[in-house]
Protein backbone atom coordinates (compact mmCIF):
# COMPACT_ATOMS: atom_id res chain seq x y z
CA UNK A 1 0.00 0.00 0.00
CA UNK A 2 1.26 3.47 -0.93
CA UNK A 3 0.07 6.99 -0.13
CA UNK A 4 -1.24 8.79 -3.23
CA UNK A 5 -2.27 12.20 -1.92
CA UNK A 6 -3.82 14.51 0.67
CA UNK A 7 -7.12 16.39 0.59
CA UNK A 8 -8.09 19.19 2.99
CA UNK A 9 -11.45 20.55 4.05
CA UNK A 10 -12.34 23.64 6.10
CA UNK A 11 -15.71 23.77 7.84
CA UNK A 12 -17.01 26.88 9.59
CA UNK A 13 -17.96 26.06 13.18
CA UNK A 14 -19.15 29.41 14.59
CA UNK A 15 -16.31 30.46 16.89
CA UNK A 16 -13.64 29.08 14.55
CA UNK A 17 -13.24 26.75 11.55
CA UNK A 18 -12.45 23.05 11.67
CA UNK A 19 -9.63 21.86 9.42
CA UNK A 20 -9.92 18.24 8.31
CA UNK A 21 -7.37 16.09 6.49
CA UNK A 22 -7.88 13.03 4.32
CA UNK A 23 -4.85 10.91 3.36
CA UNK A 24 -5.46 8.69 0.30
CA UNK A 25 -3.85 5.39 -0.71
CA UNK A 26 -3.69 3.20 -3.81
CA UNK A 27 -5.52 0.44 -1.90
CA UNK A 28 -8.71 2.47 -1.69
CA UNK A 29 -8.29 2.88 2.09
CA UNK A 30 -8.13 6.45 3.34
CA UNK A 31 -7.70 8.02 6.75
CA UNK A 32 -9.02 11.21 8.29
CA UNK A 33 -7.42 13.63 10.73
CA UNK A 34 -7.93 17.10 12.16
CA UNK A 35 -5.55 20.07 12.17
CA UNK A 36 -7.88 22.77 13.49
CA UNK A 37 -5.77 25.83 14.31
CA UNK A 38 -8.01 28.59 15.60
CA UNK A 39 -7.77 31.85 13.64
CA UNK A 40 -5.00 30.43 11.39
CA UNK A 41 -6.95 27.82 9.47
CA UNK A 42 -5.88 28.94 5.99
CA UNK A 43 -2.25 28.96 7.08
CA UNK A 44 -2.33 25.42 8.42
CA UNK A 45 -4.19 24.21 5.33
CA UNK A 46 -1.28 25.42 3.19
CA UNK A 47 1.19 23.72 5.54
CA UNK A 48 -0.71 20.44 5.19
CA UNK A 49 -0.52 20.65 1.40
CA UNK A 50 3.24 21.25 1.64
CA UNK A 51 3.58 17.95 3.51
CA UNK A 52 2.07 16.03 0.60
CA UNK A 53 5.36 15.81 -1.29
CA UNK A 54 6.99 14.19 1.76
CA UNK A 55 4.52 11.33 2.04
CA UNK A 56 3.28 10.43 -1.46
CA UNK A 57 4.68 7.04 -2.45
CA UNK A 58 5.40 5.97 1.12
CA UNK A 59 3.82 3.12 3.08
CA UNK A 60 1.18 4.64 5.41
CA UNK A 61 2.00 2.00 8.03
CA UNK A 62 5.43 3.58 8.59
CA UNK A 63 4.03 6.30 10.84
CA UNK A 64 7.03 6.75 13.13
CA UNK A 65 9.43 7.08 10.21
CA UNK A 66 7.19 9.51 8.30
CA UNK A 67 6.69 11.77 11.32
CA UNK A 68 10.39 11.69 12.18
CA UNK A 69 11.45 12.57 8.64
CA UNK A 70 8.99 15.45 8.34
CA UNK A 71 10.12 16.91 11.67
CA UNK A 72 13.80 16.33 10.84
CA UNK A 73 13.48 18.06 7.46
CA UNK A 74 11.78 21.12 8.94
CA UNK A 75 14.72 23.50 9.22
CA UNK A 76 12.47 25.86 11.21
CA UNK A 77 11.66 23.15 13.70
CA UNK A 78 8.51 22.87 15.75
CA UNK A 79 5.93 25.61 16.11
CA UNK A 80 2.18 25.42 16.04
CA UNK A 81 1.69 25.56 12.24
CA UNK A 82 4.03 22.67 11.39
CA UNK A 83 2.94 20.56 14.35
CA UNK A 84 -0.78 21.12 13.70
CA UNK A 85 -0.36 20.21 10.03
CA UNK A 86 1.65 17.15 11.01
CA UNK A 87 -0.94 16.20 13.64
CA UNK A 88 -3.77 15.95 11.14
CA UNK A 89 -1.70 13.87 8.72
CA UNK A 90 -0.45 11.62 11.52
CA UNK A 91 -4.00 10.99 12.80
CA UNK A 92 -5.04 10.02 9.29
CA UNK A 93 -2.16 7.54 9.05
CA UNK A 94 -3.25 5.86 12.29
CA UNK A 95 -6.79 5.75 10.91
CA UNK A 96 -5.51 3.98 7.78
CA UNK A 97 -3.45 1.54 9.81
CA UNK A 98 -6.36 0.67 12.09
CA UNK A 99 -8.74 0.20 9.17
CA UNK A 100 -6.28 -1.95 7.27
CA UNK A 101 -5.70 -4.20 10.30
CA UNK A 102 -9.33 -4.13 11.38
CA UNK A 103 -8.74 -2.75 14.88
CA UNK A 104 -9.27 0.55 16.72
CA UNK A 105 -6.19 2.73 17.09
CA UNK A 106 -5.95 2.12 20.83
CA UNK A 107 -5.25 -1.58 20.13
CA UNK A 108 -2.17 -0.50 18.16
CA UNK A 109 -0.97 1.54 21.15
CA UNK A 110 -1.08 -1.21 23.75
CA UNK A 111 -4.77 -1.85 24.26
CA UNK A 112 -7.24 -0.12 26.52
CA UNK A 113 -7.06 0.52 30.24
CA UNK A 114 -10.63 1.87 30.37
CA UNK A 115 -13.85 1.69 28.36
CA UNK A 116 -15.02 5.24 29.09
CA UNK A 117 -13.51 8.51 30.26
CA UNK A 118 -14.89 11.16 32.68
CA UNK A 119 -15.61 14.51 31.05
CA UNK A 120 -15.63 18.14 32.10
CA UNK A 121 -17.75 20.71 30.32
CA UNK A 122 -16.60 23.75 28.38
CA UNK A 123 -19.02 26.04 26.59
CA UNK A 124 -21.82 25.30 29.09
CA UNK A 125 -21.95 29.02 29.92
CA UNK A 126 -22.66 30.22 26.35
CA UNK A 127 -24.43 33.57 26.38
CA UNK A 128 -24.25 34.11 30.15
CA UNK A 129 -23.34 37.61 31.33
CA UNK A 130 -24.41 37.92 34.97
CA UNK A 131 -23.53 35.61 37.89
CA UNK A 132 -27.10 34.36 38.20
CA UNK A 133 -27.09 33.37 34.51
CA UNK A 134 -23.88 31.39 34.99
CA UNK A 135 -25.44 29.73 38.04
CA UNK A 136 -28.54 28.61 36.13
CA UNK A 137 -26.52 27.28 33.21
CA UNK A 138 -24.22 25.46 35.65
CA UNK A 139 -27.22 23.61 37.08
CA UNK A 140 -28.14 22.45 33.57
CA UNK A 141 -24.61 21.18 32.91
CA UNK A 142 -24.50 19.33 36.22
CA UNK A 143 -27.88 17.76 35.50
CA UNK A 144 -26.47 16.57 32.17
CA UNK A 145 -23.89 14.62 34.13
CA UNK A 146 -20.57 16.43 33.65
CA UNK A 147 -17.91 15.81 36.30
CA UNK A 148 -16.53 19.37 36.25
CA UNK A 149 -17.24 22.81 34.77
CA UNK A 150 -14.64 25.14 33.25
CA UNK A 151 -14.96 28.79 32.35
CA UNK A 152 -13.13 32.11 32.19
CA UNK A 153 -14.89 34.69 34.43
CA UNK A 154 -12.44 37.55 33.81
CA UNK A 155 -14.23 39.52 31.09
CA UNK A 156 -11.75 41.28 28.81
CA UNK A 157 -9.05 41.93 31.41
CA UNK A 158 -5.46 41.73 30.20
CA UNK A 159 -2.26 41.54 32.27
CA UNK A 160 -3.71 43.48 35.21
CA UNK A 161 -7.11 43.30 36.85
CA UNK A 162 -8.74 46.14 38.75
CA UNK A 163 -10.59 45.55 42.05
CA UNK A 164 -14.02 45.86 40.44
CA UNK A 165 -13.29 43.30 37.71
CA UNK A 166 -11.77 40.90 40.24
CA UNK A 167 -14.82 41.21 42.49
CA UNK A 168 -17.13 40.54 39.53
CA UNK A 169 -15.13 37.43 38.61
CA UNK A 170 -15.20 36.13 42.17
CA UNK A 171 -18.93 36.89 42.45
CA UNK A 172 -19.48 34.79 39.31
CA UNK A 173 -17.47 31.89 40.73
CA UNK A 174 -19.30 32.16 44.05
CA UNK A 175 -22.68 32.09 42.32
CA UNK A 176 -21.74 28.90 40.44
CA UNK A 177 -20.31 27.33 43.58
CA UNK A 178 -23.48 28.14 45.53
CA UNK A 179 -25.61 26.73 42.70
CA UNK A 180 -23.86 23.37 42.30
CA UNK A 181 -22.11 22.99 45.65
CA UNK A 182 -19.73 20.05 45.79
CA UNK A 183 -21.49 18.04 43.08
CA UNK A 184 -18.73 18.79 40.55
CA UNK A 185 -15.24 20.24 40.34
CA UNK A 186 -14.87 23.85 39.23
CA UNK A 187 -12.05 24.81 36.86
CA UNK A 188 -11.04 28.42 36.21
CA UNK A 189 -9.53 29.34 32.83
CA UNK A 190 -7.02 32.18 32.59
CA UNK A 191 -6.38 31.93 28.83
CA UNK A 192 -2.77 32.96 29.50
CA UNK A 193 -3.54 36.65 29.84
CA UNK A 194 -2.26 37.89 33.20
CA UNK A 195 1.13 39.02 34.43
CA UNK A 196 2.79 37.26 37.34
CA UNK A 197 1.58 39.41 40.28
CA UNK A 198 -1.99 39.47 38.94
CA UNK A 199 -1.99 35.71 38.42
CA UNK A 200 -0.73 35.24 41.98
CA UNK A 201 -3.43 37.54 43.34
CA UNK A 202 -6.15 35.67 41.44
CA UNK A 203 -4.72 32.27 42.31
CA UNK A 204 -4.73 33.07 46.01
CA UNK A 205 -8.29 34.44 45.80
CA UNK A 206 -9.43 31.18 44.19
CA UNK A 207 -8.43 29.23 47.32
CA UNK A 208 -11.83 30.09 48.80
CA UNK A 209 -13.57 27.91 46.22
CA UNK A 210 -11.43 24.75 46.21
CA UNK A 211 -10.80 25.07 42.46
CA UNK A 212 -9.53 21.93 40.70
CA UNK A 213 -7.04 23.95 38.66
CA UNK A 214 -6.24 27.47 37.46
CA UNK A 215 -5.53 27.08 33.74
CA UNK A 216 -2.83 29.07 31.92
CA UNK A 217 -2.54 31.86 34.53
CA UNK A 218 0.10 33.73 32.50
CA UNK A 219 1.08 33.68 28.80
CA UNK A 220 2.66 30.35 27.83
CA UNK A 221 5.89 31.88 26.54
CA UNK A 222 7.49 32.05 29.99
CA UNK A 223 7.70 28.59 31.54
CA UNK A 224 9.77 29.86 34.46
CA UNK A 225 7.07 32.44 35.15
CA UNK A 226 4.37 29.78 35.22
CA UNK A 227 6.46 27.73 37.64
CA UNK A 228 6.92 30.83 39.80
CA UNK A 229 3.16 31.43 39.95
CA UNK A 230 2.56 27.77 40.80
CA UNK A 231 4.93 27.99 43.77
CA UNK A 232 3.22 31.11 45.13
CA UNK A 233 -0.42 29.91 45.14
CA UNK A 234 -2.25 27.01 46.72
CA UNK A 235 -4.59 26.44 43.78
CA UNK A 236 -3.20 23.78 41.38
CA UNK A 237 -2.04 25.04 37.98
CA UNK A 238 -2.63 23.51 34.55
CA UNK A 239 -1.24 24.23 31.12
CA UNK A 240 0.28 22.83 27.97
CA UNK A 241 -2.30 23.41 25.26
CA UNK A 242 0.16 25.84 23.64
CA UNK A 243 3.12 23.49 23.78
CA UNK A 244 3.64 21.64 20.53
CA UNK A 245 5.94 18.66 21.08
CA UNK A 246 7.54 16.35 23.62
CA UNK A 247 10.56 18.63 23.52
CA UNK A 248 8.47 21.52 24.88
CA UNK A 249 7.18 19.33 27.68
CA UNK A 250 10.72 18.39 28.75
CA UNK A 251 11.12 21.96 30.01
CA UNK A 252 7.65 21.86 31.57
CA UNK A 253 8.82 18.84 33.53
CA UNK A 254 12.23 20.20 34.51
CA UNK A 255 10.79 23.52 35.67
CA UNK A 256 7.81 21.95 37.49
CA UNK A 257 5.39 24.23 35.66
CA UNK A 258 2.01 22.55 36.14
CA UNK A 259 0.07 20.05 38.22
CA UNK A 260 -2.03 18.97 35.22
CA UNK A 261 -0.78 18.74 31.62
CA UNK A 262 -3.07 19.64 28.70
CA UNK A 263 -1.51 18.83 25.33
CA UNK A 264 -3.79 19.07 22.29
CA UNK A 265 -3.77 16.19 19.79
CA UNK A 266 -4.45 18.67 16.93
CA UNK A 267 -1.47 20.89 17.80
CA UNK A 268 1.19 18.70 19.41
CA UNK A 269 2.02 16.46 16.48
CA UNK A 270 -0.76 13.91 16.76
CA UNK A 271 -1.56 10.68 18.55
CA UNK A 272 1.89 9.16 19.12
CA UNK A 273 3.39 12.46 20.27
CA UNK A 274 0.67 12.77 22.91
CA UNK A 275 1.28 9.17 23.97
CA UNK A 276 4.96 10.01 24.49
CA UNK A 277 4.13 13.20 26.40
CA UNK A 278 1.72 11.25 28.58
CA UNK A 279 4.41 8.67 29.33
CA UNK A 280 6.73 11.44 30.52
CA UNK A 281 3.98 12.69 32.78
CA UNK A 282 3.12 9.22 34.02
CA UNK A 283 6.68 8.68 35.24
CA UNK A 284 6.22 11.72 37.49
CA UNK A 285 2.60 11.05 38.56
CA UNK A 286 1.20 13.99 36.60
CA UNK A 287 -2.36 13.64 35.26
CA UNK A 288 -3.06 14.19 31.56
CA UNK A 289 -6.19 16.23 30.73
CA UNK A 290 -5.93 17.04 27.01
CA UNK A 291 -7.11 20.31 25.55
CA UNK A 292 -10.06 19.25 23.40
CA UNK A 293 -12.39 22.07 22.28
CA UNK A 294 -12.17 21.36 18.55
CA UNK A 295 -14.05 19.19 16.09
CA UNK A 296 -15.30 15.61 15.89
CA UNK A 297 -12.13 13.99 14.54
CA UNK A 298 -9.93 15.56 17.21
CA UNK A 299 -12.39 14.28 19.79
CA UNK A 300 -12.29 10.79 18.26
CA UNK A 301 -8.48 10.77 18.31
CA UNK A 302 -8.40 11.98 21.91
CA UNK A 303 -10.80 9.20 22.91
CA UNK A 304 -8.38 6.65 21.42
CA UNK A 305 -5.68 8.12 23.66
CA UNK A 306 -8.01 8.11 26.66
CA UNK A 307 -8.46 4.40 26.12
CA UNK A 308 -4.78 3.52 26.45
CA UNK A 309 -3.15 6.19 28.68
CA UNK A 310 -3.11 5.10 32.34
CA UNK A 311 -2.70 8.66 33.72
CA UNK A 312 -5.48 10.16 31.57
CA UNK A 313 -7.76 11.97 34.06
CA UNK A 314 -10.42 14.23 32.52
CA UNK A 315 -11.51 14.87 28.94
CA UNK A 316 -12.39 18.43 27.97
CA UNK A 317 -15.76 18.31 26.23
CA UNK A 318 -17.88 20.99 24.60
CA UNK A 319 -21.28 20.63 26.24
CA UNK A 320 -23.09 21.78 23.09
CA UNK A 321 -22.11 22.57 19.53
CA UNK A 322 -23.27 23.81 16.15
CA UNK A 323 -26.47 22.05 15.00
CA UNK A 324 -24.79 20.53 11.93
CA UNK A 325 -21.90 18.79 13.76
CA UNK A 326 -23.58 15.42 13.22
CA UNK A 327 -24.22 16.30 9.58
CA UNK A 328 -20.61 16.87 8.60
CA UNK A 329 -19.28 13.68 10.19
CA UNK A 330 -20.36 10.20 11.22
CA UNK A 331 -19.54 10.95 14.85
CA UNK A 332 -21.60 8.93 17.31
CA UNK A 333 -20.68 10.02 20.82
CA UNK A 334 -22.30 8.15 23.68
CA UNK A 335 -22.28 10.05 27.00
CA UNK A 336 -23.42 8.20 30.11
CA UNK A 337 -23.05 9.07 33.80
CA UNK A 338 -20.66 11.89 33.00
CA UNK A 339 -18.38 9.75 30.84
CA UNK A 340 -17.82 9.31 27.11
CA UNK A 341 -17.79 5.72 25.96
CA UNK A 342 -14.82 4.63 23.85
CA UNK A 343 -15.90 2.83 20.68
CA UNK A 344 -14.39 -0.25 19.09
CA UNK A 345 -14.65 0.54 15.38
CA UNK A 346 -11.49 0.15 13.26
CA UNK A 347 -9.18 3.14 13.02
CA UNK A 348 -10.51 6.30 14.62
CA UNK A 349 -14.07 5.10 14.10
CA UNK A 350 -15.22 8.27 12.32
CA UNK A 351 -15.51 9.70 8.81
CA UNK A 352 -16.36 13.07 7.28
CA UNK A 353 -19.14 14.04 4.87
CA UNK A 354 -17.40 16.06 2.15
CA UNK A 355 -20.60 17.32 0.54
CA UNK A 356 -22.02 18.51 3.86
CA UNK A 357 -18.78 20.33 4.74
CA UNK A 358 -19.01 22.32 1.50
CA UNK A 359 -22.28 23.81 2.76
CA UNK A 360 -20.40 25.53 5.61
CA UNK A 361 -17.36 27.20 4.04
CA UNK A 362 -14.60 29.09 5.82
CA UNK A 363 -15.47 32.33 7.63
CA UNK A 364 -12.79 34.50 9.21
CA UNK A 365 -13.00 34.78 13.00
CA UNK A 366 -10.94 36.83 15.48
CA UNK A 367 -10.09 36.01 19.09
CA UNK A 368 -12.86 36.89 21.55
CA UNK A 369 -10.87 37.03 24.76
CA UNK A 370 -10.23 40.78 24.83
CA UNK A 371 -13.36 42.00 23.07
CA UNK A 372 -15.93 41.72 25.86
CA UNK A 373 -17.81 38.86 24.17
CA UNK A 374 -15.99 35.93 25.75
CA UNK A 375 -19.14 33.90 26.34
CA UNK A 376 -20.21 34.18 22.69
CA UNK A 377 -18.86 30.70 22.09
CA UNK A 378 -21.89 28.93 20.63
CA UNK A 379 -24.79 30.00 18.36
CA UNK A 380 -28.31 30.51 19.64
CA UNK A 381 -29.39 27.24 17.98
CA UNK A 382 -26.66 25.17 19.66
CA UNK A 383 -27.54 21.53 20.26
CA UNK A 384 -26.15 18.50 22.03
CA UNK A 385 -24.13 16.30 19.69
CA UNK A 386 -23.95 13.24 21.93
CA UNK A 387 -26.48 10.64 23.01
Amino acid sequence: MKITGIKTFICHSYRTNWVFVKVLTDAGIYGVGESTLEMRELTVETAIKELERYIVGRDPHDIEAIVHDIYRDAYWRGGVVLMSALAGVEMALWDIKGKDLGVPVYQLLGGKVRTSVPCYANGWFAGAKQPEEFAEKAKIAVKAGFKALKWDPFGKEYMNIDPKALKEALDCIRAVKDAVGDQVHLIIEGHGRFNVPTAVKIGNALAEFDILWFEEPIPPDDKAGIAWVRKKISTPVSGGERLYSKYDFVDYLRMECADYWQPDVSHAGGIMELKKIASMAEAHYIPICPHNPSGPIANAATLQLAACIPNFYLLETMSNDIPYRNEISTEKVVFENGEMLIGNAPGLGIDINEEAILKYPYEARNLRHYQGNLTDIRPADQTQYFK
